[in-house]
């Protein structure tokens, strides 16, 4: 972590709610649907296509599951009403995984059939190490019965390589991410080059299997491994896409379109905007860079 990087990190806590609403309006659609919808229909001027992500995680009561079911039912609605190209991305927990696993998943069930009905897609979002086994075995269970749902797998999870086989074997839509929850050392690796040997390992055993991969990351490095081992392996371009967030490297994701490549950029809006901000610069510090190059202009340079 640079000096930079600390500096905003450990500062976040005193920063007045205001400013970081104001500084996260690069990187959160807004607070409604209507936000969200305004933002993707920009995106999709510009050839990209997004994911709907509905801001919130860990309910606590089974009403606010229901809610976060229901906003996603409205929410794969308007994406068929108002003619986007986009998907949803839900959190286990939103849906009330950690109130009781079984009325979670029969409420992300609920998302996946009607997303069926409309043509559209689910990814699953893998959340930290205490739900990565039962977001597994959800997905598992749902792909029992649907094709359109997919899931999370990080590749700074020790266990991540195992994982894989199962998936590999059903031909798994994946999306392939570093991880952003702080983990023991026991569970994640820690060191930064590993990290990202293990991201270039995995992808290219999924890429040689042929699973279609959700390519998600900022680090330019792990784009120029994945455009090679696509490039090497010939991979068909409908086989891949290349995933980033809203607000984030945006000169690079203009380099990845540029190239030719599909490119999705993942949309959080919702209420909570505020904890959404603050724990992912702090679980980032290198978005916390990002966002305090974007403050002072240096982004552009």
């Amino acid at each position: 972590m640079s000096l930079l990087d600390k500096l905003v990190v450990f500062s976040i806590p005193v920063v007045p709610k205001p400013i970081v609403g104001y500084f996260s309006k690069r990187y959160i659609a807004g607070e409604s649907i209507e936000d969200a919808i305004r933002v993707i229909r920009d995106l999709n001027s510009r050839g990209m296509c997004a994911t709907f992500d509905l801001l919130g995680e860990h309910s606590v009561l089974k009403e606010e599951a229901e809610t976060a079911t229901q906003t996603y039912l409205h929410i794969l609605d308007a994406i068929r009403r108002e003619s986007l190209d986009s998907n949803v991305s839900l959190k286990p927990t939103q849906l009330g995984v950690s109130i009781d696993p079984e009325f979670g998943l029969q409420n992300i069930r609920r998302i996946v059939e009607h997303a069926a009905q409309l043509n559209n897609f689910v990814r699953i979002d893998m959340e930290d190490h205490p739900y990565t086994t039962t977001t597994l075995d959800m997905h598992a269970r749902l792909r029992k019965e649907f094709d359109n749902v997919g899931v999370v797998i990080q590749a700074y999870l020790r266990r991540t390589a195992d994982d894989l086989t199962p998936l590999m074997a059903i031909k798994a839509n994946l999306r392939l991410c570093k991880g952003i929850y702080v983990e023991p050392r026991a569970i994640a690796y820690r060191d930064y080059d590993i990290v990202r040997r293990s991201y270039v390992t995995l992808l290219e055993r999924l890429l040689r299997n042929g699973n279609y991969l959700g390519i998600a990351t900022h680090d330019e490095y792990l784009v120029y491994e994945a455009t090679r081992l696509i490039r090497d392996l010939n991979v068909p371009k409908n086989r891949y896409e290349f995933q980033m967030l809203l607000g984030v490297d945006e000169a690079l994701r203009e380099i990845i379109l540029k190239e030719g490549h599909k490119l999705r950029v993942y949309v959080p809006y919702g209420k909570d905007w505020y904890p959404y901000s603050t724990r992912r610069l702090k679980e980032n510090p290198k978005m916390a860079g990002y966002v305090f190059k974007a403050i002072l202009g240096l982004d552009k340079k």
